[in-house]
């Protein structure tokens, strides 16, 4: 199967998967910068490492600021932690809706879970997966009006997610020559 002239099988197995979707041409140019060896130096300095976000209590201070500031009126939440067992491969934060029965009404607790790796990467790429996970309280479909919440609460939402997915590329592309 390809993928704009790429075989898609073997985007899948490179470090390039965090790229899929993008047109060939950009993926060439992350190609090249990989190759050059600075591509990853670039980015952190772009977007400094290290933040104070750390633990359980610090990511839930973090998200409940900006829900505070953007969606006062979205549906509260349960439980915001990181998760040490999350794929990053397959998501990087997770929002989902648990439904319990109290009484005779089903009420639903809301929780929030972000990938471990965030608490090593730059701030910027912390803040735009908890500005997506929280666009989900309102917008279930990645659709148009998900999109618009998301620049909303972060205006460079999505050159944030493409030079995340670099970042990702350069620091898989990097460990496979260590």
């Amino acid at each position: 199967m390809d993928y704009d002239g790429i075989n898609y099988f073997w985007l899948m197995k490179t470090h390039l998967r965090y790229l899929t979707g993008y047109p060939q041409e950009t993926l060439a140019q992350v190609q090249a910068a990989l190759e050059s060896g600075r591509l990853k130096s670039a980015i952190v300095k772009k977007y400094p490492l290290g933040h104070h976000v750390k633990s359980d209590k610090a990511l839930h201070d973090y998200v409940m600021e900006i829900k505070r500031d953007y969606m006062k009126r979205s549906a509260p939440i349960s439980k915001i932690k990181f998760d040490k067992k999350m794929d990053i491969h397959g998501a990087l934060g997770i929002h989902y809706t648990k439904p319990r029965i109290q009484g005779n009404k089903i009420k639903s607790k809301v929780e929030i879970r972000i990938a471990d790796i965030f608490k090593e990467a730059p701030e910027a790429f912390l803040r735009m997966v908890v500005v997506h996970e929280l666009a989900h309280l309102n917008e279930k479909d990645h659709d148009k009006a998900f999109y618009r919440l998301c620049q909303n609460m972060e205006p460079d939402y999505h050159q944030l997610e493409f030079d995340f997915r670099v970042y990702m590329a350069a620091d898989e592309y990097e460990k496979s020559f260590q």
